[in-house]
């Protein structure tokens, strides 16, 4: 419980917002509005912001901006805030991911990280010409693209000769200014996705669920990290609903639901589902969806931040308590919701945190 519990946001560098729905959503995917989102962010308290990766539109999706792109315009337009680029091995390679990264990380004083995106939908990899890797071997490849990355980030004369990528005595520079290097997230809930976070990544994010299903998530993967001699944090998807009252956050809730676009919800339901099935457990991380869930695609509402700011700044730190070390955050009116966060629960959150070290201390 030492270290404060940390937020992200989802950048809404895609058209549509974050749920799948007809309801208005005061949200715009062009750069205006983002770098303003992005400065509302940082003087709130959020420490990251994640960037998404599409290549075709889909699921209300129609307009996507390129992540390492408008990462890039977000740092610029902002001081402490350190921004997520989310990248798929395929399209990228390691050597042009970390030239890209290293570049960017030099002209902002060390605030780029990279999320790594093992690719579920077949359909956007057939549509770019890339080819399709079974489930497994896509986290294989994510893999190596990790072991790659940081060995170029690191090391002088790097010689690396997987399945997948080859270096031969190789030196980047000039390289990154984090030390040891820029940090590495990634995503998934299947066994090889879980298994490969607790060898290689320094975060691991997971679809949003019970303070329960979380529980057993985080002491998976912590206890194979630390079996490998390795550490890793874990961020939680969550779709942040606070009100002044806890039937205006319901009634939003609802409304969402209500307003839901059946076709988008079920196609990218069906999608996902058909991707988790091809895992050797078959299940992925929207197996036990259900069509409420997938409303909101990362299954934001599972997480059941939804009320008044009392009520989730409550719920953060029970999530804190289980192992959670960042709450991934997305809005329905991003600009105002982030910044009514910032002021009504945020500071709850760090009273609850510190009421709770003072309760340790005396204990």
């Amino acid at each position: 419980m030492s270290q404060p519990i940390k937020f992200a946001y989802w950048v809404p560098n895609v058209s549509g917002g974050l749920v799948v729905s007809k309801i208005e959503q005061r949200t715009s995917w062009d750069i205006d509005y983002n770098r303003k989102l992005a400065q509302i962010a940082e003087r709130s308290g959020f420490e990251y912001a994640l960037s998404q990766i599409r290549f075709t539109a889909g699921y209300g999706a129609d307009n996507q901006h390129e992540s390492v792109t408008i990462s890039h315009a977000l740092l610029a337009a902002t001081e402490t805030l350190k921004v997520i680029a989310a990248i798929l091995p395929g399209p990228w390679t390691p050597a042009l991911a970390a030239k890209q990264l290293a570049t960017i990380d030099q002209f902002t004083a060390g605030r780029v990280a990279i999320n790594v995106v093992s690719g579920w939908f077949k359909g956007e990899f057939r549509a770019i010409g890339e080819p399709w890797l079974d489930h497994d071997e896509r986290y294989r490849r994510s893999e190596e693209f990790i072991r790659a990355l940081k060995g170029i980030w690191t090391q002088d004369n790097f010689s690396f000769h997987g399945d997948f990528y080859r270096f031969n005595d190789y030196t980047l520079k000039p390289k990154p200014l984090q030390q040891p290097h820029p940090e590495i997230f990634q995503g998934g809930s299947s066994r090889a996705a879980r298994d490969m976070a607790s060898r290689v990544s320094d975060w691991y994010f997971t679809n949003g669920n019970s303070v329960e299903g979380i529980k057993a998530q985080v002491d998976d993967i912590r206890a194979k990290a630390a079996a490998n001699g390795h550490s890793v944090k874990v961020g939680v998807n969550a779709f942040i609903i606070a009100r002044d009252t806890e039937e205006e956050a319901r009634a939003v809730l609802a409304e969402i639901i209500a307003k839901a676009d059946p076709e988008a919800v079920n196609g990218f339901g069906s999608e996902v589902k058909n991707a988790g099935a091809a895992s050797p457990e078959g299940e992925g991380n929207w197996a036990k969806s259900t069509f409420e869930d997938l409303v909101q695609y990362n299954d934001g509402f599972k997480t059941n931040l939804i009320g008044t700011p009392r009520q989730i700044a409550e719920r953060i730190v029970a999530l804190k308590a289980v192992g959670v070390d960042l709450i991934l955050s997305g809005f329905l009116h991003f600009q105002e919701e982030v910044e009514y966060f910032g002021k009504h629960v945020l500071p709850l959150v760090r009273e609850l945190e510190q009421e709770k070290l003072a309760s340790l201390a005396v204990a």
